[in-house]
């Protein structure tokens, strides 16, 4: 097999010349880049850089200027640009948001099983009459979200309500109930954004744990250079819309153009040295 087709096959999200613009404003202009099965890849920047305007492009919560977005998890490529919103996740595509949307006063259990609600084929009329088929697949949905509870630890707070949980934990139920629509494409928006140094610590024991046991490819927006460096096999780093480098985390981090966004020109780094 060819070097090429062989990177063809590992292909399991490709994003083309995206761009968006709302009204006068370009938030993403010319962004490609590839997501492979198995592996983490990472958007950094800064703020405003146009890394959660390209996650709601593949979310489909918008729609691109330009640029076509090909989800290669079915068995023929497919355009995301041409399927609705709610079709992600029986796609194959499941994501965590930067302000957790969880149902409060719902219990951990409850909210996993929501998700596994997009796998359900039973119907109106056999959920009614609870036949025998809505039974079976009523156990499966249990046995599935007790794997996800076991995996990410969360035995203690099955039967909790999510209102009365501390802000960490809502995180990680979060991460599982997108885990129980097992999914292909594990989109996280910042996770670690609001946990402490322990926290982190475990979310990122969790994303390496989803990519090595489950083999759930990871596309994920941060801004914890400690988690990227951990988990992450490539990065792409973004400012002002543009992709300014992609690499290993070492890469990107070392790249000038990055450094220049993150910190200022050399200039200004050596100025700062020298008041320093």
């Amino acid at each position: 097999m060819s070097a090429t087709v062989q990177a063809q096959g590992d292909l399991l999200l490709s994003a083309s010349n995206l761009s968006v613009r709302f009204g006068g404003v370009l938030a993403v202009n010319g962004v490609s880049f590839d997501v492979r099965r198995g592996e983490v890849f990472t958007l950094i920047g800064p703020n405003g850089a146009g890394k959660t305007t390209v996650f709601n492009l593949i979310s489909r919560i918008y729609t691109p200027s330009t640029g076509e977005i090909t989800w290669h998890g079915g068995d023929a490529p497919l355009k995301l640009t041409q399927q609705p919103p709610h079709a992600m996740a029986a796609l194959g595509i499941a994501r965590t948001f930067q302000n957790i949307e969880l149902f409060e006063h719902a219990t951990v259990l409850q909210n996993l099983l929501v998700g596994r609600h997009v796998h359900r084929r039973t119907g109106f009329w056999r959920e009614m009459l609870f036949t025998g088929a809505t039974r079976r697949a009523e156990v499966h949905a249990r046995e599935t979200a007790e794997r996800v509870i076991e995996l990410l630890d969360l035995q203690h707070h099955r039967d909790s309500l999510v209102a009365g949980l501390p802000y960490g934990v809502r995180k990680v139920v979060e991460l599982a109930r997108a885990l129980c629509t097992e999914p292909k494409l594990l989109l996280l928006d910042e996770p670690s954004s609001g946990l402490n140094v322990e926290e982190t610590a475990d979310m990122a024991f969790w994303i390496q744990d989803i990519q090595k046991e489950l083999g759930v490819s990871v596309l994920m927006v941060e801004h914890d250079m400690s988690l990227v460096s951990k988990v992450s096999d490539r990065v792409l780093a973004m400012n002002q819309g543009e992709v300014l480098a992609t690499g290993t985390p070492r890469e990107v981090q070392t790249d000038a153009k990055v450094v220049e966004a993150y910190l200022g020109s050399v200039d200004d780094v050596s100025s700062l040295r020298r008041v320093a």
